[in-house]
């Protein structure tokens, strides 16, 4: 299977990213189908991307090789028992971008025994730099693992896990990462403007540093810490910005901030699946 029928139902934002990312590889317009709830939002879709639309939902899993859910997790429950007879006679791959929502409930809505992925992208996945966290039931085949794969390589990176639990593991490093760096970029902008700097100056210079450091970390042999030594002088004036974290409990902050995360998405999934 080549070029297999995908079926985004609930083309939104990263729904748009994966398969605008597909299309820009070569990935044929003509096999993916999208679908809103509104009509005027699928006529803005079909003229940009050359896609397939419909706002029915069922006639996308008729087409279907592949079903990516896109919709809000609240919905999800919903629209499976809507689906599922169709679900049970087509038997596509079905993977889901909704965070919180537990496999064994997407199976169990969809009417049981279907290969279901459980994907974690994150927002980057909108220009290309996206970093997803993957995890497949028993009844995904290889085949369909590396369709999932090309799927979220088209907006990024991406990593499988062996125990679902993983996946909120997932959330707390990349998922809700991105607005942990927005938060230090935010910092450093501020404080720049307080040293002098005007705020275009200090915006331009925390964003420019902010991805050489970045593509330093992901070309280097070494590990961060390594790198972050090397940029630091013994008496220097980076030495005295890193102390000054580490006495001010960054490292462990971090470790508290993430590990919070982490609970409160194993909560939202007992939540959203009860």
């Amino acid at each position: 299977m080549t070029q297999p029928t995908l079926a985004f139902i609930g083309a939104g934002n990263m729904s748009q990213a994966i398969f605008g990312g597909l299309i820009q590889q070569g990935y044929d317009a003509a096999r993916i189908w999208g679908s809103t709830r509104t009509p005027e939002k699928l006529e803005q879709l079909k003229a940009r991307y050359g896609i397939q639309t419909s706002t029915d939902n069922t006639e996308l899993v008729r087409q279907a090789d592949v079903v990516i859910l896109g919709v809000k997790p609240q919905g999800m429950q919903a629209l499976l028992k809507e689906l599922s007879e169709t679900l049970q006679q087509r038997r596509p791959l079905i993977i889901s971008v909704a965070a919180g929502i537990t496999v064994e409930a997407l199976d169990r809505w969809s009417g049981g025994g279907l290969p279901i992925i459980r994907s974690m992208p994150n927002t980057p996945s909108l220009v290309g730099t996206g970093a997803c966290g993957l995890f497949a039931n028993a009844v995904v085949t290889a085949e369909q693992r590396e369709i999932a794969s090309s799927l979220f390589a088209a907006v990024g990176i991406l990593s499988w896990v062996d125990r679902e639990a993983l996946i909120d593991a997932v959330i707390a490093v990349s998922g809700s990462g991105p607005a942990y760096y927005f938060m230090m970029m935010e910092a450093m902008i501020a404080a720049g403007e307080k040293l002098g700097l005007s705020r275009e100056s200090a915006t331009e210079l925390t964003l420019q540093t902010a991805l050489g450091a970045a593509r330093m970390a992901q070309e280097s042999d070494v590990d961060a810490g390594e790198l972050k030594r090397r940029v630091m002088s013994p008496g220097g004036t980076t030495e005295q910005a890193i102390r000054t974290f580490e006495q001010g409990g960054l490292p462990q902050l971090v470790e508290s901030a993430m590990g919070r995360c982490h609970a409160r998405a194993a909560e939202m999934a007992a939540e959203l699946t009860k």
